[in-house]
């Protein structure tokens, strides 16, 4: 399903906070179901500018869903079925490496998969053959493009490359665990880029991760996480998150569909 613009929907997968963009007009609100259930939350359609954009709260609206027991394959089929083949996920993560720090913003390149038990392919059940997707950049580059040029236009720091490591939730790390990611290459740390980046190659979409740092990860401070810093550090870096979508939208819509 496409917009009467006849352009394809861009997919934002985050927190509702995030259907605040400027300029952006809500246009309707469907609920809707998979093949493999109901996803978080009903899908929020709207216009930016010229650009449809379809909105998916990841954790429920209100957020009420941990992130090991979302339903990522409904989630990411029902932005495929809404017409979306383009789709940012916004996901709030903890810094590891030395420059990334709290409200600082990050577009991965890489990442590293340490959850489990989680619905990870489309490809299971009752199958005509095994299918064996190749997964060597799991980020789409030409929209990691697109976000990095927004980024740089609008004058937000952040940085353009980070390894994103996955983990399971819905604790936090310990501090070995970390040294642990740290050793492996991780960058940042979060709990929701696996296995909805793989689920979206699977589905043929051009999925890319904006990363917004909201607290040190364990160890990397001497005092313990708290929700007050992870707020603080949300409010801070919110508005170049919202930036960057607002100057990407467009350019983001105008990609070709994979082959």
């Amino acid at each position: 399903m496409t917009e009467q613009s006849g352009k394809s929907p861009v997919g934002i997968i985050g927190g509702t906070g995030l259907t605040s963009l400027s300029d952006l007009r809500i246009t309707g609100e469907e609920s809707v179901t998979t093949a493999w259930g109901e996803p978080s939350s009903s899908l929020l359609r709207g216009q930016l500018g010229d650009q449809p954009v379809v909105f998916l709260s990841r954790h429920g609206n209100p957020h009420r869903i941990p992130p090991h027991q979302v339903n990522y394959r409904a989630n990411i089929q029902a932005l495929h079925d809404a017409g979306a083949r383009v789709v940012v996920g916004v996901n709030a993560v903890g810094g590891i490496h030395g420059d990334m720090g709290p409200a600082h913003i990050v577009v991965p390149d890489q990442l590293i998969d340490y959850t489990w038990g989680r619905e990870s392919t489309f490809f299971e059940g009752d199958l005509a053959e095994v299918t064996h997707i190749d997964f060597t950049w799991p980020y789409d580059q030409e929209a990691r493009e697109v976000l990095i040029e927004s980024a740089r236009l609008a004058g937000v720091p952040f940085s353009a490359f980070g390894v994103y490591g996955a983990t399971q939730g819905p604790r936090l790390e310990t501090a070995a665990e970390i040294r642990r990611m740290e050793r492996d290459g991780c960058d940042i740390v979060g709990m929701t880029g696996m296995p909805e980046a793989v689920l979206a190659a699977e589905r043929g979409l051009r999925y890319v991760s904006l990363g917004l740092v909201v607290n040190w990860a364990a160890g990397k401070t001497d005092h313990i996480i708290t929700m007050a810093e992870i707020e603080e550090a949300i409010a801070q870096g919110m508005s170049g998150v919202k930036q960057i979508l607002e100057g990407s939208m467009e350019k983001l819509g105008r990609l070709s569909p994979t082959p």
